[in-house]
């Protein structure tokens, strides 16, 4: 990445409905380092509106909104303009919120207690493809996977699409939710690694991001749901 990239500020629009939140957020990613706020949106609909009229780099969207809701405007989104990430910031950080959000193509995930620097992190956390968690919600997503792993389908199974085993445990690891740093601690190789192995699989396979990687690991049998 170049000097010049790194300096360039992240454009976002901000989607929230309450309209005091929405301009308080404004306000504060206005004072953040890195961040250049595009539009601001009142809900889902206008959101991808926007979206499409400014293609920003992230969108910042709230999940319960009138008349199109952040889970529905995420997978608009992501699946029209997949060059813009969306990191959801709500209130609420309960399963039935959590992962219809990450399932519909969100790469991060904050609760609006978070601090501007963790908002930040977040934001530089999608757009160099690694995930923006907060620390509460990578925790239950542990949790969440340590109840439901997910079971592999056939350890004997010739991996598709000539993938390498390499490749495929990458894969494996993605479904199971772990981050490209924490790949890289399991497979105990660099992030950098991780990522070759992750853009290899992704030509290999025509995947664009790790959503649809785990539709793609489910479908192609490599993993099974969880029984019960």
């Amino acid at each position: 990445m170049t000097d010049e990239a790194v300096r360039k500020p992240a454009r976002v629009v901000v989607a929230d409905d309450q309209t005091v939140v929405r301009e308080g957020i404004v306000m504060l990613l206005g004072l953040l380092p890195g961040i250049e706020v595009v539009g601001a949106a009142a809900d889902g609909d206008e959101a991808v509106r926007l979206v499409a009229e400014l293609a920003p780099d992230v969108v910042l969207m709230d999940l319960r909104m009138p008349r199109c809701d952040g889970v529905e405007a995420t997978r608009r989104i992501r699946a029209e303009h997949p060059g813009t990430q969306v990191v959801v910031l709500t209130t609420f950080a309960d399963d039935a919120s959590l992962f219809p959000a990450l399932r519909a193509g969100a790469r991060g995930y904050l609760t609006k207690d978070a601090g501007g620097d963790e908002i930040v992190r977040a934001v530089e956390s999608v757009l160099s493809g690694d995930a923006g968690l907060s620390p509460s919600i990578q925790r239950r997503l542990l949790e969440r996977l340590s109840e439901s792993e997910p079971q592999p389908a056939s350890e004997s199974a010739d991996p598709p699409d000539g993938l390498t085993a390499r490749e495929t445990e990458v894969l494996l690891l993605i479904a199971e939710g772990l981050t490209n740093q924490e790949i890289a601690r399991t497979l105990h190789v660099s992030t950098a690694t991780v990522k070759t192995h992750i853009n290899n699989l992704f030509a290999k396979t025509g995947l664009k991001d790790r959503a649809q990687a785990v539709r793609y690991a489910y479908g192609k049998g490599l993993v099974r749901p969880p029984a019960g």
